[in-house]
């Protein structure tokens, strides 16, 4: 996997927290993800992931929103099927920690956003070129 991408760095575009919560409310956590890849003609790419995680039963309560980009250098000769999951997999762990931050930073227990298993995934959805 070395060869094939290289990790250039990191950005949060965009981040949305909502918490309306009394101190000791239990919540339970519906998530959503998703994640696509810009490719450019000079072996650069943006993948950007975008979390979404709110309580179930009231999502103005307790939301979050984060979208996360990051950029690689690429092997041109890689597939983008195996690139894709090879920056997602980059990616996520960053992601997973901006979340835990965000929250223990406001005062509140970790959230830990739960794996996401991009591979077992039947739908692709490739980037254009950037």
């Amino acid at each position: 996997m070395a060869n094939n991408i290289v990790f250039k760095g990191f950005r949060a575009s965009e981040i949305e927290f909502v918490n309306k919560c009394e101190n000791g409310a239990k919540l339970e956590f519906e998530n959503k993800y998703s994640y696509n890849v810009k490719y450019s003609n000079n072996n650069i790419c943006i993948g950007e992931f975008t979390v979404e995680l709110n309580d179930k039963e009231n999502k103005e309560k307790f939301r979050i929103k984060a979208v996360i980009q990051g950029m690689f250098s690429y092997n041109p000769e890689v597939k983008r099927e195996l690139l894709h999951v090879q920056t997602f997999k980059e990616l996520f762990p960053y992601a997973r920690t901006m979340i835990s931050s965000l929250t223990v930073n406001a005062g509140i227990p970790p959230v830990i956003i739960p794996n996401f298993d991009i591979e077992s995934q039947s739908i692709y959805k490739f980037g254009k070129n950037v």
